[in-house]
């Protein structure tokens, strides 16, 4: 085991000094006191802030200061634990209750220690053992976990920053290297973490740590990132150090979260198999900002909905996970993409298959985290026997997909049967285990011929004590005796006062109550020391009999993960299919040139919601991208749904790079490299920085990183500071694009900007159409050709709810202000003139679009 938290058994609490507890008094600490301190420093030497929950009989108590703090986090009563010279307070919660209090102080951030009674209580003090060390990012047990990935990180920096992702849960540890914070930044929050380890280089720079700080609601742990360290628990769990590990930087991440993982684990790491180094490059790029505004994992209200909450149909815990996998890295390799279709393409055509596999996948328990907890020898009776529940369906999910090739008969080829392990946990264990091995009746009858020896002579002991009554009633004549049995006195004849003269001899009173006594006998002693003898056995023998049988098992463990994702990725493409088949979704074309069409595309969650809601029906649009037509300017007024038509697009190009179908008439597709989006205002008060310089932030890493393979979705750009600078900007902004060639849609209410399709090759003009008639805003949700007239934003205003004066104050002022605008446009055009390189036909044609905007004329 590496070095922390030790075995409990070796500590001597009487080294420890009593002030160390808060409490009243002069006294020596009690022993039991010495010990709880004793353990509950050595946990916070390696987990600072654990809380330990102390075994005492029925209750997990804790004292001094940890009481104080347990009561709050917990809202339980605090109480005292006071003796004659000592007293201070305490707090606990019954054993009933652990689970759930333990689950309390986990989603709060805090880290959990559970000491238990590992010995009968007698007359001195009980021994105890910390038995569980529980932090958020390290959790195994089902009670505890969600069906999500549940993600331990650590990061280090040498040339860049390293990152290393472990899910315990599962055994999946991955690694990955990044030349900017920012890129960290977005591989962290595709990832979700739960608990974040931060080299000391990086927590211990104030600004950095308050930077992470504020963009993360993560616990933060220390942990061990000396190279030296890194190296040994590399070798210690995967038995060398992968080649791909070729920094210093990520060999340290690596080997932290193995050290800090193994501590929580007590050592035991053998669900860890293999380190896979990804490159974020592989996939498609998705920064978090882009996750974000496409509200792909979270949606932006509480009572919103997210893409994979509309796309999640999964029957399976570990397909819920392989769908998040998907959507955190689409592909950029067109066969695999074209691969991924033709599969969901299979099952989308034949309903009753697919409805076969779903209806077999419900049946499926959690194949990746059994594989897991079999891996570590963790796996109770009931896991064990839903392993072979799970195990058995696999032959029949085989046979399901026998008439097909490609992806699916690769997941065939995957679901191996693994016959020899449900045959010998079908062998071993009874059909309905208990819940914990020892408890008795776990093992088959016929598996252990001496197993069996043992509990038929209990058996037959058992038969004379259900006989004894009859006989010893016709013995003594007394009718109404009867034989019984209580945790005091054991097994005992129990006979009533009107008959106490009958009692014989060879009976010995053991208790007398109200109207009757209670007596034993030697031979009955005898037998009940017999069946006692015989049942810690029988159970000794059972715990054996299935330690073995986890110690078989775990040597499939490879077998039994690859399997798992078989079943993972059958359950992901099932479905998608029933996705699309549902809701009339069709599958996207791969373009060779480049180009981009949706006809009648739909947003997915909008269109969902409004179904579900009984809302209306989603207006369908088009959109058309191509080497001639790269920039699309779209322009209308507030709540016509610009920004919903600039998240269709994207939302298209995401599912089509992850195989699925899309919510179209017909689409075609190129593979982006990524999707760079702004949308919508926000600040980072915590950051101090105002919604403009997040705006801001967020623009330049979108110019920095677009490249002519990328789709960059911007809204409203430049609006958070003066008229002129934000369309400056805006304009620079589009420029810049136009120059890269990426894909980009631009919705904007600087009507100016429409003017530069007349500059920029490739730029197109598009509106939402909306009308006022009769005072009244009616809004279509249409994208049509052109430039919007108006805004139309007083008239928003007013279906929002000002006061008529301040509406109609507003009508009296923008009349006023839009001619100044235009006086002030015509001057700063004409300013801008270069009169010397002005042909007459040039001025004639400035002069005539002056005149048509004096008309008020639609601009060309």
């Amino acid at each position: 085991m590496p070095a922390g938290p030790k075995s409990r058994s070796n500590l001597t609490p009487a080294q420890v000094p009593a002030h160390t507890l808060k409490g009243t008094g002069s006294g020596t600490l009690p022993p039991m006191l010495q010990q709880y301190v004793a353990m509950r420093d050595e946990v916070q030497e390696e987990f600072p802030g654990a809380l330990l929950l102390f075994q005492v009989g029925d209750f997990y108590e804790t004292f001094g200061e940890d009481a104080e703090r347990a009561a709050r986090l917990l809202g339980i009563a605090l109480t005292h634990k006071s003796s004659k010279d000592f007293s201070t307070p305490m707090a606990g919660v019954p054993l009933r209750t652990l689970d759930s209090q333990i689950e309390k102080l986990l989603a709060q951030g805090v880290r959990v220690a559970v000491a238990d009674q590992v010995e009968e209580p007698g007359s001195g003090l009980v021994a105890r053992e910390v038995t569980q060390l529980l932090t958020p990012g390290t959790l195994t047990d089902a009670r505890w976990l969600s069906a999500d990935e549940n993600y331990l990180a650590a990061v280090s920096t040498g040339e860049g920053y390293a990152l290393s992702l472990l899910d315990v849960s599962t055994g999946e540890f991955r690694c990955a290297a990044f030349h900017t914070r920012t890129a960290l930044y977005d591989e962290l929050s595709r990832w979700r973490t739960r608990e974040v380890l931060l080299a000391p280089e990086l927590s211990g720079n104030g600004a950095l740590l308050a930077d992470f700080q504020a963009r993360f609601a993560v616990m933060l742990s220390p942990a061990n990132f000396e190279e030296d360290a890194a190296q040994q628990e590399l070798q210690a769990v995967l038995g060398e150090i992968p080649a791909t590990l070729d920094s210093s930087a990520l060999r340290r991440a690596c080997g932290a979260v193995l050290g800090y993982a193994r501590l929580t684990q007590q050592g035991r790491l053998e669900m860890v198999r293999r380190l896979t180094r990804f490159q974020p490059g592989a996939h498609m790029s998705l920064p978090d900002s882009t996750l974000r505004a496409l509200e792909v994992f979270a949606p932006h209200s509480p009572q919103g909905l997210s893409l994979m909450d509309v796309l999640c149909e999964t029957r399976t815990a570990g397909g819920r996970r392989r769908l998040r996998a998907w959507l955190r890295a689409p592909l950029l390799d067109a066969l695999s993409i074209t691969a991924r279709q033709d599969a969901l393409e299979a099952l989308y055509a034949q309903p009753d298959l697919r409805a076969g596999v779903r209806a077999l996948l419900y049946r499926a328990h959690d194949l990746e985290r059994l594989a897991a907890r079999v891996s570590t020898r963790r796996a109770t009776p009931r896991e064990v026997a839903a392993l072979a529940r799970t195990l058995e369906l696999l032959p029949e999910a085989a046979e399901l997909l026998t008439p097909f090739d490609g992806l699916l008969g690769g997941i065939r080829a995957r679901l191996s049967a693994l016959p020899d392990v449900v045959q010998a946990i079908r062998g071993a264990l009874v059909d309905e285990p208990p819940i914990r091995a020892g408890e008795g009746g776990l093992i088959r009858e016929g598996y252990s011929p001496e197993l069996d020896s043992l509990r038929a002579e209990a058996i037959s002991h058992r038969a004379w004590l259900a006989e004894l009554e009859g006989t010893e009633r016709e013995r003594t004549g007394i009718g109404s005796l009867k034989v019984g049995f209580n945790g005091v006195f054991g097994y005992y004849l129990e006979v009533t006062k009107a008959h106490a003269a009958r009692v014989p001899a060879d009976y010995h009173q053991v208790a007398t109550l109200k109207d009757r006594a209670r007596f034993t006998r030697p031979d009955l002693r005898e037998r009940e020391r017999e069946i006692a003898r015989l049942d810690a056995a029988a159970a000794r023998l059972e715990l054996s009999v299935f330690t073995e049988l986890r110690d078989t098992l775990a040597a499939h463990a490879d077998a039994l993960a690859e399997a798992a994702g078989a079943l993972a990725d059958l359950d992901v493409i099932a479905g998608l299919a029933e996705v699309a088949a549902e809701r009339g979704w069709v599958r996207p074309s791969l373009s060779d040139g480049g180009e981009l069409s949706l006809t009648q595309a739909r947003h997915p969650v909008v269109e969902y919601a409004l179904m579900g809601g009984g809302g209306g029906q989603f207006v369908p649009n088009d959109a058309a991208l191509g080497p001639q037509q790269r920039l699309l300017l779209l322009t209308g007024p507030n709540m016509a749904g610009k920004s919903t038509y600039l998240r269709t697009v994207a939302l298209a190009a995401l599912l089509h790079q992850i195989g699925a179908y899309l919510p179209a008439e017909s689409a075609t597709l190129p593979i982006y490299d990524a999707v760079h989006t702004r949308i919508g205002a926000s600040d980072d008060l915590a950051g101090g920085r105002s919604t403009f310089m997040v705006e801001m932030s967020e623009l330049a890493a979108i110019l920095h990183g677009a490249t002519p393979n990328s789709l960059v979705i911007l809204d409203e750009i430049g609006r958070g500071t003066s008229t002129l600078d934000g369309l400056a900007i805006a304009q620079a902004a589009l420029e810049h694009l136009h120059c890269c060639g990426a894909h980009t849609l631009f919705a904007t209410h600087y009507f100016e900007l429409t003017r530069l399709d007349a500059e920029l090759p490739g730029l197109v003009n598009l509106h939402v159409a909306a009308e006022e008639e009769a005072g009244q805003l009616t809004f279509f949700h249409q994208v049509i050709p052109g430039a919007a007239r108006q805004s139309y934003g007083v008239e928003v205003a007013r279906l929002a709810g000002l006061p008529a004066q301040v509406t109609a104050r507003s009508s009296e002022l923008l009349a006023a202000l839009s001619v100044q605008g235009d006086d002030r446009a015509i001057r700063q055009e004409l300013a801008a003139l270069d009169l010397s390189r002005l042909t007459p036909l040039d001025a004639l044609a400035v002069l005539h679009r002056w005149k048509r905007s004096e008309a008020d004329e639609p601009l060309e």
